[in-house]
């Protein structure tokens, strides 16, 4: 007998029974990857394994150097708080009101393209989550589900993105279709005149959908699960526009090289009275890179603007966005709703942007981490760590409600 085996007959079964807790055996293997995640960057890690190497970089990576990339991340951390102690929080309130409806957070789900390469599920999957959790989910143009299988899955608050793509007759039928399938809003994306030189995809010849040659094979064997799911699924294709003479992904593309065929460069403000004319709901635009057009927006009436450089993915160089939040605050003077998009990784930098002046904040690239990690509960975990992490921030700073935060409590 061992030395262990003689403590424990020494001890009794009974005794180490007192002593010794033993966990419960996870079998399902998600839920095994996921207990071993505490954060996003835990996340990314898992989905960096799990992915092949051009879906990851598709992903993570940003345009030229990535120091835009960079930038948006490092303003949330470098910006610190200025915690209140002593104020007799009974309890924390980090529901708002976004576009006049309640959200149980500051938070919208950002439009991302192209999901379907991170899980199979794709935007069904983002959708299903974003309900559950009572924040809306923007679905892309660009996206791999349809804007009606979307809406078929999810009986929460959808907007629907908008590129100007040459062919307006398109665009008119696909905002007639967010329409008829109840979307709430239209978020019309600005800062894609020419498309970003982002030299992680040019490096891997990446196409959508991805393409399988000699390095994809060997690649695909080193992801077999991805590999699998990719090859007994139903093949990827930009679903808003199956079928259409401007391409659905039928045949492999070169992104830049798409949507600098596609995509109208001579987008301009009188663009987005045009728009009002086909739809009549709330309209946001994306891409707000300044104050001066910030205000041009809220003098044109928009109902929302959103601080983005498209997560340091197109104009390297371009500011970080949680730097725009207050001087941007202070022009438009509550005119239009102002939503911080880039860079959030954890509830406390939501918490920053809403102190700063923004109504609320969106995410994209956390959730594709998430869902390459572990699919669609991949999902619900990063949204319920964020609520958490709300809660303890504004406990922790002594805020005890959305509307309570202002620029006293941040560093500025």
């Amino acid at each position: 007998m061992g030395r262990a085996g003689a403590i424990i007959s020494a001890m009794g079964l009974s005794s180490v029974r007192s002593v010794v807790r033993f966990g419960r055996l996870e079998t399902d293997p998600v839920r095994r990857r996921l207990a071993r995640a505490a954060s996003v960057a835990d996340l990314r890690l898992i989905a960096k394994r799990r992915l092949p190497g051009g879906c990851f970089d598709y992903i993570d990576g940003g345009a030229e150097d990535e120091r835009t990339l960079a930038a948006n991340a490092r303003a949330f951390a470098d910006l610190q708080f200025r915690p209140r102690v002593l104020r007799g929080l009974g309890s924390v309130d980090i529901s708002t009101d976004i576009l006049g409806r309640q959200a149980t957070m500051p938070l919208v789900l950002a439009p991302t393209g192209f999901t379907r390469i991170a899980d199979p599920q794709g935007e069904l999957a983002v959708a299903r989550a974003a309900a559950r959790a009572g924040v809306p989910y923007t679905l892309s143009t660009l996206a791999t589900r349809s804007i009606e299988e979307v809406r078929s899955v999810s009986d929460g608050r959808l907007w629907f993105q908008v590129y100007a793509w040459r062919d307006r007759a398109l665009v008119a039928e696909m905002v007639q279709r967010a329409a008829d399938c109840a979307y709430e809003a239209l978020v019309l994306t600005v800062d894609t005149a020419v498309f970003g030189r982002r030299e992680r995809d040019v490096r891997r010849g990446f196409s959508l959908p991805p393409t399988i040659g000699a390095g994809t094979i060997i690649d695909g064997l080193r992801h077999p699960t991805w590999t699998l799911a990719f090859l007994r699924n139903e093949p990827i294709r930009f679903a808003n526009v199956l079928g259409r003479s401007v391409g659905d992904g039928s045949s492999p593309v070169n992104l830049s090289d798409y949507i600098n065929s596609q995509f109208d460069p001579a987008l301009a403000w009188s663009d987005v009275e045009w728009l009002r004319s086909i739809w009549n709901g709330p309209i946001i635009v994306k891409g707000i890179q300044c104050v001066d057009d910030a205000v041009i927006a809220a003098d044109l009436g928009v109902d929302a603007i959103v601080l983005s450089n498209h997560g340091g993915r197109q104009l390297d160089g371009s500011p970080a966005t949680l730097g725009l939040v207050a001087p941007v605050a202070d022009a438009v003077g509550g005119r239009t709703q102002i939503i911080c998009d880039g860079g959030v990784r954890r509830g406390s930098d939501i918490v920053k942007a809403v102190a700063a002046g923004a109504d609320s904040v969106m995410a994209g690239r956390a959730y594709l981490y998430a869902l390459g990690a572990a699919g669609e509960l991949g999902v619900d975990t990063l949204l319920g760590w964020w609520r958490e992490d709300m809660r303890r921030t504004m406990s922790l700073i002594g805020a005890g409600s959305i509307a309570e935060l202002d620029r006293s409590f941040l560093d500025l």
